[in-house]
């Protein structure tokens, strides 16, 4: 369950509680049930005689959030803005997040704890730095050090990482590794952006660890290919980074 009110331009899910000549009134799901209006003019492209014709109640539908008034509760949707692609996305990101609810639950009750502690504790924390939920399962089922490599700190962790292995089926893995890089030179720190720009892409990403240390991140269809990509990304930035007078060295784990 996400906390406050949506962002402008957000894909909601939401059910629709009552319909008006004028409009519909729905629930948001993923926000404790806040109440938010979707205008006649927002329902369908084009005139519309009959409302029912495209929406009823109970239906679930996916709207865009078009403002947002907090002061007043208000919260004004469309459902003409989403297209069908947008759709099919946010309803499979919708079912992966009940589905780690239903996680979190176990989690929760393998540690012996309140379901709603456990998410003041940390689960809001995993939320906001991961973006879902589910995010959160996945990552941990994809590298088991992920939390304590991003800063998490607990004895929930290990119960949280073994019901992600158990239960996420990760459409890639992710390794990591780390690489050393020094210079005497004076503009050392632009080439050192310059290689570790250029080395990164969709499946490759470099975070700052602490001078002179960078960890790189790669994901791929399979170990072995994760650890080809690794080493060979490692290399490359390593020559690259001696041709501008530097020494680089490659470490797979601290």
């Amino acid at each position: 369950m996400k906390r406050g009110y949506p962002e402008v331009g957000e894909l909601v899910i939401a059910t629709v509680k009552s319909i008006k000549p004028y409009g519909a009134f729905v629930t948001l799901d993923e926000y404790g049930d806040k109440e938010g209006f979707i205008h006649i003019g927002e329902i369908a492209a084009g005139w519309i005689k009959y409302i029912r014709d495209h929406i009823r109640e109970g239906q679930k539908v996916v709207c865009k959030v078009l403002r947002v008034d907090e002061s007043r509760g208000h919260i004004d949707l469309s459902l003409k803005r989403v297209n069908e692609h947008q759709k099919r996305e946010k309803i499979q990101e919708w079912k992966n997040e009940k589905k780690a609810e239903k996680l979190f639950e176990i989690v929760a009750q393998r540690l012996g704890k309140d379901v709603k502690d456990c998410y003041e504790e940390f689960g809001y924390s995993l939320i906001d730095h991961f973006g879902t939920l589910y995010g959160a399962f996945e990552e941990a089922a994809m590298n088991e050090d992920v939390l304590e490599e991003e800063g998490f700190e607990g004895d929930w962790i290990d119960v949280f990482v073994q019901v992600a292995k158990e239960n996420i089926s990760p459409p890639y893995v992710k390794i990591s590794g780390y690489i050393e890089l020094t210079t005497e030179a004076p503009d050392g720190i632009e080439h050192i952006k310059k290689v570790l720009s250029e080395a990164e892409s969709e499946n490759v990403k470099i975070t700052y660890v602490g001078a002179p240390r960078y960890r790189i991140y790669v994901k791929a269809e399979d170990y072995k290919t994760a650890e080809e990509l690794l080493s060979n990304t490692a290399n490359k930035i390593i020559d690259e980074f001696k041709k501008l007078g530097g020494e680089g060295e490659f470490h797979r784990r601290l």
